[in-house]
């Protein structure tokens, strides 16, 4: 499955600045002042994943597909931004086509760099846009609302769903996001929020944008951001967008020793990939043939046939067995031939839940 990301958050705060950290290149145009991004940047990136390089080599195929995620950089919300200040009805509507939300913090003091407030403020600014992002769900829940009312007229089994709905926008209205509602069938909420695509259903993930100083330990500001992501059950990175900027003209072996050198084990990329699939539940498993070895992403607790069908829609019409090896175990024995010989090859039916790595072979007949 594609994977979209969204980066959001209040003007100037280095989104765009990440954006292009996160892509490799300068696809985004960064300047001092707010709403130097007005049409989003869009890149495709490739997921990073040592292990589909060790089984590329290990096969010996020319070609290593990676799966890929999509960074949308969204120009920056301000106050207002739900009732369309600043493009806001415009910006937001972008954000409704992603999978998940990177909001950026601004966490570094620089008098040189504006920002909507005369200081770094990381509970002011989320709590702005988090209340942008509620009061967005709640317009288009209300027009929800009144639709259903008059619907339930002609049709009584729509009254489930209106009293959801009704019970929904009061939890909206304490400014608590919907991914924290419950108390009604999840089946009615789950439909709710797929139709009207609520931000706030949205896996967050909090990013604090450090400057070099703050990247080993963090600092205040980052601390406050962590604390927020702790109460919200929410995924937290720490980055400093500026140094990765710098750095995108190196190789990945480079790139990873100085952040190393500045205290960071992980680049933004992999931070921010990694705590996105956490967020959604996503897993990947492997597939090879004689020209190339590929990575698919799939929703943890997926079935074989299912997965078969993320890579055609006649492997899961026509699934009749899954060849299964765990990734470990094909790198420990180097080969089909070995596995099959140690009888560590595994034939799965259809009630089977492919697990993180996985190297697959899928039989089907059509």
């Amino acid at each position: 499955m594609g994977l979209s990301i969204g980066i959001i958050g209040l003007p100037n705060v280095g989104k765009s600045t990440l954006f292009n950290a996160l892509t490799g290149a300068q696809h985004a145009v960064v300047a001092n002042y707010p709403f130097c991004t007005i049409e989003p940047n869009r890149a495709i990136v490739e997921v990073p994943d040592t292990r589909l390089e060790e089984l590329g080599q290990l096969v010996k195929v020319p070609n290593v597909i990676h799966a890929t995620v999509e960074f949308i950089d969204i120009a920056g919300l301000v106050k207002g931004a739900s009732r369309g200040e600043g493009l806001g009805n415009q910006f937001l509507a972008q954000i409704r086509n992603t999978d998940a939300i990177v909001q950026v913090v601004r966490c570094f003091d620089d008098p040189n760099v504006v920002h909507v407030n005369p200081q770094p403020n990381p509970i002011s600014d989320i709590e702005v846009v988090n209340l942008e992002l509620t009061l967005a769900d709640l317009d288009q829940l209300e027009r929800k609302i009144e639709r259903l009312e008059s619907e339930v007229k002609g049709d009584r089994k729509l009254l489930p769903v209106l009293s959801c709905a009704k019970d929904l926008a009061g939890h909206l209205e304490t400014g608590q996001p919907a991914r924290s509602f419950s108390g009604h069938d999840k089946n009615v909420v789950d439909n709710i929020a797929r139709e009207l695509r609520f931000l706030t259903a949205k896996p967050v993930i909090y990013t604090a944008n450090v400057d070099e100083t703050g990247l080993a330990e963090g600092n205040a500001y980052s601390e406050a951001v962590q604390e927020i992501a702790v109460k919200q059950n929410a995924e937290m990175a720490i980055v400093c967008a500026k140094l990765e900027e710098e750095l995108v003209t190196m190789s990945p072996e480079e790139r990873q020793e100085f952040l190393e050198l500045a205290g960071a084990n992980m680049g933004g990329l992999q931070q921010v990939i990694q705590k996105g699939f956490h967020a959604l539940g996503l897993i990947s498993f492997f597939t090879k043939n004689e020209t190339e070895v590929r990575a698919w992403n799939i929703p943890a607790g997926t079935t074989a046939p299912k997965a078969a069908g993320v890579i055609h829609t006649d492997f899961e019409r026509g699934f009749i067995k899954a060849e299964v090896v765990p990734f470990r175990t094909f790198t420990n024995f180097g080969s089909d031939t070995a596995v099959k010989s140690a009888g560590k090859m595994q034939l799965e039916g259809k009630g089977y839940i492919v697990q993180d790595g996985d190297v697959i072979y899928f039989r089907f007949n059509i």
